[in-house]
């Protein structure tokens, strides 16, 4: 058994509680929050208990794996704590809101000797899975062009529902760091390593915050492909999520891992099961409808919800006892914030942002966002 706890108590929090639960190897133990009004809910409801501090509650309950659940620019210190006191941590995404914090978190596991993991558990959809397998295998020649598109919607009640929310210092982002970091993610996991991008970002129709709704960026891979990023949450009432990559030799592998009104966490459902939405892979074009059929059984014969989070903790569970990597490391996650970044810092300076990138410290900004 392995004892878990989870460190902030917001929404998204009780979805890795209900996928914790499922798991028999996991046993959930205690809880942290800054607000004790969140903590004590979780108390309630799960029958865990609460701790005033974090080291306190790591070492009380003997936890070997803390889930982290706080907000974007509060991940980077009780993750480190966590580590610190002796439990491996699995961080909600984005990893953190900065590089100068991502890099701190992988400086404390690897002084530690902690595991660490980002939740990207899309990775796991089964449309997601087959167009990785298609690439890995040669299927599509070498990735070449890679195109991302969520097109969503964000109402003024959303942004109101937390106090962090739209605000640059509390939330570090609007549309790149809160709601895109999934797609931007498989972008990455799918096409390779960034050489260089170049972005822009706008806030259309969201006077009431700080943040951006809307960003477009083209990015040029270290492999020589090229791609595009179209992600927003302009649109009513929030229409779809896409991933294409295309092949050296004419053929793709598209899905959409988002349909129509988006999640939103504490608020709605998943609205469509993902599936393939384009398959061009020669010899293979006839199988995407029986595919899509296959995985829309799967996915409605488990609670969507939970399920994915649930493939998720249990690939890190299996790092943690195997002394293995977990498939989305901290390292991986970094490479979704230093993409935002670029396309912050690219609108900035007016310039495309080669890769890598290294924190900036000692601005007036932070690591490329405007501020307030």
């Amino acid at each position: 058994m392995i004892n878990v706890a989870i460190i902030g108590c917001a929404k998204i929090a009780h979805l890795h509680a209900k996928a914790i639960l499922q798991i028999p190897e996991l046993n959930f133990k205690a809880v942290w929050s800054r607000t004790p009004e969140s903590a004590q809910k979780f108390v309630d409801e799960y029958g865990v208990k609460s701790y005033a501090t974090i080291p306190e509650m790591i070492k009380a309950e003997n936890i070997q794996m803390a889930v982290i659940c706080t907000a974007h620019p509060y991940h980077a210190d009780p993750a480190i704590q966590a580590m610190e006191a002796g439990a491996h941590v699995l961080i909600e995404k984005p990893l953190a809101s900065t590089l100068q914090d991502c890099d701190r978190i992988i400086e404390a596991a690897h002084r530690t000797g902690r595991k660490t993991g980002v939740i990207s558990q899309r990775r796991w959809y089964q449309p997601i899975v087959r167009m990785k397998k298609a690439i890995d295998e040669g299927k599509i020649g070498t990735p070449a062009l890679g195109t991302i598109q969520m097109l969503g919607w964000r109402d003024r009640s959303y942004f109101e529902s937390d106090a962090w929310r739209g605000s640059w210092e509390l939330e570090g982002g609007g549309v790149l760091v809160n709601q895109s970091p999934h797609q931007l993610d498989l972008l990455q996991w799918l096409m390779g390593d960034i050489d260089e991008v170049f972005g822009y970002w706008s806030n259309i129709n969201h006077p009431y915050i700080e943040v951006e709704d809307t960003a477009v960026a083209l990015i040029r891979f270290r492999n020589g492909g090229l791609g595009n990023i179209l992600v927003s949450n302009s649109q009513k009432p929030g229409i779809y999520g896409k991933v294409h990559i295309h092949g050296s030799n004419g053929a793709t592998v598209g899905a959409q891992p988002e349909g129509g009104a988006m999640f939103i966490a504490g608020k709605t459902t998943i609205a469509e099961a993902p599936k393939l939405d384009l398959w061009t892979v020669p010899g293979e074009e006839h199988l995407m409808e029986d595919w899509n059929k296959a995985d829309s059984d799967e996915f409605h014969s488990v609670d969507a919800m939970t399920w994915y989070f649930k493939q998720q903790l249990e690939d890190f569970k299996d790092a943690i006892v195997n002394d293995s990597q977990p498939l989305v490391t901290a390292e991986e996650g970094r490479k979704t914030v230093e993409l935002f970044t670029a396309i912050y810092r690219s609108q900035r300076d007016g310039k495309p942002v080669k890769f890598p990138l290294q924190p900036e410290i000692n601005r007036d900004d932070i690591d490329g966002r405007l501020t307030k």
